[in-house]
């Protein structure tokens, strides 16, 4: 089950955070697909029928194009069949939102376009999960844990010791959506490679449905979905089938290469994920804002108190809208907060930083 996701980044961070190496080991941008840029809006709250960002093959819009080129596309979450008849989507008698994996050659909604090799990989900073609890549900926030490779060294802060004291503390340092390095690598080749939020990769499967009467052709996708994974069952039984690491994703994406039943092994149930519980404000779709994203304490009855400078960054996050955003902060370590939620809760690791961490302050070029 995948029902709300959190996608913030802005259209030119989301072409870096995608950034990948073609088959001469080129380091590649994906392009947006003419005009979809303008129709993506970065949410921290995003729910079916908005437009989100996916990618996928450019060889699905130019059959001209190399087998291994990558484009981003904004898709309408929820797969309306090429062959619907109604002339408006919303007339749709069911949800098509998420795919069973178990199902997907079962069901012609979702069977045609998987043997069509019409795969994509949907992109978000991570979903949102309700767990049932006593007196309701509980909210919580599911993403890929957020450390840097050990090949990465932390950056030296010059203007703030007790940071680089805490970075020189802990071994893994988180970076929320920053800018790239700009060094270069052996053989003269610029380091491109995003050193920001890393973006949760789910694998999707998409249609292009035309309009009886006419009009432009609307492109959507539905999230495959799998058994939950062993850490994430105390939440919900379903999860997104992740696609982890490039490998995966450039295997789900080239469907010349990799045919239907053999992407289909790669939708498995991976104890990957970390998560922490979120504010009930994430309930209702109309409340955007960073607080969605904000770990609570369990225990607690109140909100934790926000300190001076996750308050900085709440303004900050609220003021400067990721659309228009080119460069973002700088990240800085911190430590974890303990809290003992009704069931084992995982740190909220990067997240924190970026909404919590000191001395945060948005680069512009």
């Amino acid at each position: 089950m995948c029902g709300r996701t959190a996608c913030t980044l802005a259209p030119d961070e989301l072409r870096r955070a995608c950034s990948y190496r073609n088959r001469a080991g080129q380091r590649r941008k994906p392009r947006w697909r003419d005009g979809d840029a303008d129709k993506y809006r970065p949410s921290y709250n995003k729910n079916p029928q908005s437009m989100s960002p996916v990618l996928l093959s450019q060889r699905h819009f130019d059959k001209e194009a190399p087998v291994d080129k990558r484009v981003l596309a904004s898709m309408r979450w929820g797969l309306v069949p090429s062959w619907f008849k109604e002339s408006d989507p919303s007339k749709m008698q069911y949800s098509t939102s998420n795919c069973r994996s178990e199902n997907i050659l079962q069901k012609k909604s979702y069977k045609d376009p998987m043997l069509k090799g019409q795969r994509c990989v949907i992109l978000a900073d991570g979903f949102y999960e309700w767990q049932k609890v006593e007196k309701g549900k509980q909210p919580f926030f599911i993403y890929f844990p957020q450390t840097r490779e050990p090949s990465q060294k932390p950056k030296k802060t010059e203007d703030d010791p007790a940071t680089s004291a805490r970075n020189k503390e802990k071994s893994e340092t988180v970076h929320p959506p920053g800018k790239p390095s700009s060094g270069l690598k052996k053989g003269g080749e610029a380091a491109s490679e995003w050193t920001g939020w890393r973006l949760l990769t789910m694998a999707g499967v998409f249609d292009c449905w035309t309009p009886p009467d006419g009009g432009e052709p609307l492109y959507s996708y539905s999230i495959i979905t799998v058994s939950a994974s062993p850490n994430l069952q105390s939440i919900h039984d379903r999860m997104p089938a992740i696609l982890d690491g490039e490998e995966e994703v450039r295997r789900w994406l080239d469907f010349g290469e990799v045919k239907s039943l053999e992407a289909l092994k790669l939708l498995q149930s991976k104890n990957i994920l970390t998560f922490h519980p979120v504010s009930s404000l994430v309930n209702n779709t109309r409340n955007n804002s960073p607080e969605c994203l904000q770990p609570v304490d369990l225990n607690s009855k109140k909100e934790p108190k926000p300190t001076a400078s996750s308050k900085m960054m709440a303004n900050w996050l609220s003021s400067s809208s990721p659309s228009k955003r080119k460069e973002s902060c700088t990240s800085e370590s911190k430590e974890e907060q303990e809290s003992k939620p009704q069931i084992q809760r995982k740190s909220a690791g990067g997240l924190q930083q970026w909404l919590q961490g000191a001395n945060k302050k948005p680069r512009t070029k």
